[in-house]
C-alpha cells in the first residue's frame, strides 16, 4: 500500500507540474550531455596519453668495451629495479640497422667502423610512466657501473603530465558547476510541488503520517526526473557518437565508441542528481508541524 501510494503520488506530482518537471529533466539532460562530452574527451585524452607514455621508452648506452657476461649482468640488474617491465639488448650491429632504417644513411660509407654503442631499450610498467617516477628510475640506472648515459624524452613526459592535470581540473570544475545547476532546478521543482500540496501535507501530519511517508513521493519524483534526464542524455550521446564515427577515419573511430558502462554511469548520475535535489527540498520544506 505504501509503495503503491508513493509511486502514484510521484507520478501525479510529475504530471501536475509538467512544465517545471520537463524543465528539470531538460536541465539534467543538458547538464549530463555537457559533462558526458567532457568525460568522453577526458577518457579519450587519457587513452591517448597512455599510448604516448607507453612509447616513451628509456635507452641506456653501455660503456665500451663490454663483454657478453657483462651485458647479461647489467641486463639483470636493470630488470630487477622497481618499475621496470622489460629490458631489451641492442647490439652495435642492430643499432646500425636501426639507424639505416630510420635515416636511410649508411655510416660505413663515411667511416670504416661502427661508432654506435650497444644499449638497452628499457620499457617501464604503466604506473611508473610519469615524469617524477621516470626520473627516479633514470637516476638509479645512471648510477649503475657500466652504463655510460641514459636518455629519454623528459621534456615531452613533463608536458604530458601537465596537460593531463589541466584536463582533469577543467573536467572537475565543469562537472561541479553543471551538477549544482541541475540539483538547484530539481530542488526548485520539488519545492513547487510541496507548496502545491501544503494543505494535504498538513492534514497528513495531523492524522499521524510520518515525515518519511510524506517525503517519499517527492523523493521518488526527483528520482524520476533524474532518470528521464539521464535516459535522454544517454540516448542523445549514443546517437551523436554513432553518427560521428561515420564522419571520421577508422583510425579515430574507436575513440568515439564509448563502453556501455559509460552510458550506465550517465543514467546513474542523472538519478543521483534528481535524488540530491529532491532530498534538499523535502528536508527543508517538509517539517513536523510543531517545528513550523
Amino acid at each position: 500500500m505504501s509503495f503503491a501510494y508513493t509511486l502514484r503520488e510521484s507520478v501525479s506530482g510529475f504530471r501536475r507540474a509538467m512544465l517545471s518537471s520537463l524543465l528539470s529533466v531538460a536541465t539534467i539532460s543538458i547538464s549530463l550531455i555537457l559533462v558526458g562530452l567532457f568525460a568522453a574527451v577526458t577518457i579519450n585524452a587519457s587513452r591517448l596519453i597512455d599510448t604516448l607514455r607507453s612509447r616513451l621508452d628509456m635507452e641506456a648506452f653501455l660503456t665500451e668495451p663490454v663483454t657478453d657476461d657483462e651485458v647479461t649482468g647489467l641486463q639483470s640488474r636493470i630488470s630487477d629495479l622497481e618499475g621496470i617491465e622489460k629490458v631489451v639488448f641492442i647490439s652495435k650491429d642492430e643499432a646500425m640497422n636501426i639507424f639505416k632504417k630510420e635515416t636511410g644513411d649508411d655510416i660505413t660509407r663515411v667511416l670504416d667502423f661502427n661508432p654506435l654503442p650497444p644499449s638497452f631499450k628499457i620499457m617501464l610498467k604503466e604506473p611508473y610512466r610519469t615524469s617524477a617516477k621516470t626520473q627516479a628510475i633514470y637516476e638509479r640506472i645512471t648510477a649503475i657501473q657500466g652504463v655510460d648515459t641514459v636518455v629519454y624524452r623528459r621534456t615531452l613526459l613533463e608536458l604530458i603530465d601537465q596537460r593531463a592535470a589541466s584536463v582533469n581540473k577543467v573536467m572537475l570544475g565543469l562537472g561541479i558547476a553543471v551538477s549544482l545547476t541541475a540539483i538547484f532546478l530539481v530542488a526548485n521543482t520539488i519545492r513547487l510541488a510541496i507548496t502545491a500540496k501544503r494543505r494535504l501535507i498538513r492534514t497528513m501530519e495531523l492524522v499521524g503520517a510520518t515525515r518519511g511517508f510524506i517525503r517519499r513521493p517527492f523523493i521518488v519524483e526527483g528520482l524520476l526526473q533524474g532518470f528521464f534526464g539521464g535516459l535522454a542524455a544517454s540516448a542523445l550521446m549514443l546517437i551523436l557518437f554513432e553518427y560521428a564515427t561515420k564522419l571520421v577515419s577508422e583510425e579515430f573511430a574507436p575513440y568515439l565508441r564509448m563502453p556501455p558502462l559509460f552510458y550506465a554511469s550517465v543514467l546513474g548520475t542523472g538519478m543521483l542528481l534528481g535524488f540530491a535535489g529532491s532530498l534538499i527540498s523535502v528536508i527543508r520544506f517538509v517539517r513536523p508541524a510543531a517545528a513550523e
